[in-house]
């Protein structure tokens, strides 16, 4: 089967089942580069066009596929950055075996979701060094259960999976069993209403690894609950590996059965915490490389500093900006990052504000001079204030560590560096210097609210 001729074909039916701006838009650009087994490589500019086919596509696309095919055929999209790597390997290496992919399929385990993707750093490193003694021997660590917490888009779905992958990829007849708590609990649900009990306590019983995503979810729900823990039980006492994910330490989870608690704290419990700035970066600078683009280095610092939260914010962020770019057909600049960044953090963003109008500020409130502030003096008080203001330049405006080096008398920016982490940890100690950066931070964005 030729894939060029293949891919026209397919082409030619989307047209017939599309609107012309949707195939101008979306597809016109997918060139087809290879039939690997059952397998069409389509290569798409960037990670944007492989996300919104999928969400807003799928079920034409695989239509059209099936229609021109007497064969089952699936499809796997590449990101253009990412083309000559796969050239360099053999494309058929890098695609996987048609059954491990059903395998993967069958279970809900994105294959993108891998621990050489996982980006590392100290908020995530014993999280994920757990998640990967557990795939290599799954049901014989003493981390059975494993459970990984912490806030919204941190990266706990990246390595539950993962940990999926990695069993698959070592043990391809492995029975891994992967659900939301939602999931689970609808299984559940299902099963009492078409009265096969039976069948979902086998589906969820017979797992060599169970992987259970949102446990909090079960919080309130007795029934489920109850089935959970004969669920657990019957793993854990069989030596299969149980991992699982939540949003808090499980010994806080208000709502859950005791007996159950009891369980989930027998075994390890690992936290994510919210990235920092060089991770944050560390972050942008991959997920542009994979969508194909590639940022300056100040737009990725600018984004860094104002998009804290989580790793889904960073990667929505970067999605946002090639959103605007393909849509709009306007070029990636830091006029069009800025007003992406500005949507994504709201009432909390000013960029109007200049390093010399912090500098001004903090002079005021500390009475101590712009020249000292900006000097060599490393008197305490006055090496405070100059630490401050490096750090409200970078909270408040997202100027350049370089920038800020530059304007506080030529420093390096590990200085820059070493003085916003300074003031970051005082202001967790020290009520005084929390207020001082709440007040200085309100009144410098209220001066620039109407612009």
């Amino acid at each position: 089967m030729n894939y060029t001729k293949t891919w026209q074909e397919i082409y030619e039916k989307l047209t017939k089942s599309l609107p012309d701006h949707a195939i101008r838009t979306w597809f016109e650009p997918i060139n087809s580069i290879a039939l690997v087994e059952n397998e069409i490589v389509l290569e798409v500019p960037n990670q944007f066009f492989f996300e919104w086919i999928e969400s807003h596509y799928r079920d034409e696309l695989l239509d059209a596929i099936a229609s021109v095919s007497e064969k089952t055929l699936g499809y796997r999209f590449i990101v253009s950055a990412q083309k000559s790597k796969i050239e360099q390997d053999s494309i058929k290496d890098s695609v996987q075996k048609p059954a491990l992919n059903q395998e993967r399929t069958k279970v809900n385990i994105n294959k993108n979701y891998t621990f050489d993707l996982f980006i590392e750093g100290s908020n995530n490193q014993f999280a994920k060094t757990a998640s990967e003694k557990v795939a290599d021997d799954p049901g014989n660590s003493a981390f059975n259960p494993l459970i990984i917490y912490g806030g919204v888009g941190l990266g706990k779905t990246h390595l539950i999976h993962s940990i999926g992958n990695k069993i698959l990829d070592k043990h391809p007849g492995a029975n891994i069993v992967l659900a939301t708590s939602e999931k689970f609990t609808l299984d559940f649900v299902n099963s009492l209403r078409v009265n096969k009990s039976i069948e979902f306590a086998k589906h969820y019983r017979r797992a060599d690894v169970l992987l259970i995503d949102d446990i909090q979810f079960f919080r309130g729900k007795e029934q489920t609950q109850e089935q959970f823990f004969h669920t657990f039980n019957e793993l854990y006492q069989s030596g299969k590996q149980i991992v699982m994910t939540a949003d808090r330490f499980p010994g806080e989870m208000a709502g859950l059965q005791d007996r159950l608690l009891s369980r989930f704290q027998s075994g390890l419990s690992v936290d994510i915490q919210p990235p920092d700035f060089e991770i944050r970066v560390a972050i942008l600078m991959e997920k542009s490389e994979q969508n194909g683009v590639n940022l300056p280095y100040d737009i990725i610092e600018f984004i860094a500093t104002h998009i804290k939260s989580n790793v889904r914010d960073l990667e929505g962020t970067i999605i946002r900006i090639l959103a605007r770019s393909s849509l709009l057909n306007q070029e990636i600049d830091f006029n069009l990052v800025r007003d992406v960044v500005k949507e994504r953090v709201g009432g909390d963003f000013s960029t109007d504000i200049t390093v010399e109008d912090v500098v001004r500020r903090v002079s005021e409130i500390s009475k101590i001079s712009e020249k000292e502030i900006v000097g060599k003096s490393r008197k305490m008080e006055i090496a405070e204030a100059r630490q401050l203001s490096m750090y409200l330049c970078r909270d408040i405006i997202g100027t350049s560590l370089a920038n800020i080096g530059v304007y506080f008398g030529g420093r390096d920016h590990t200085t820059v560096i070493h003085a916003v982490k300074t003031i970051d940890k005082k202001r967790t100690k020290d009520d005084r210097i929390e207020n001082t950066i709440n007040s200085l931070k309100q009144e410098l964005s209220f001066s620039t609210s109407g612009v």
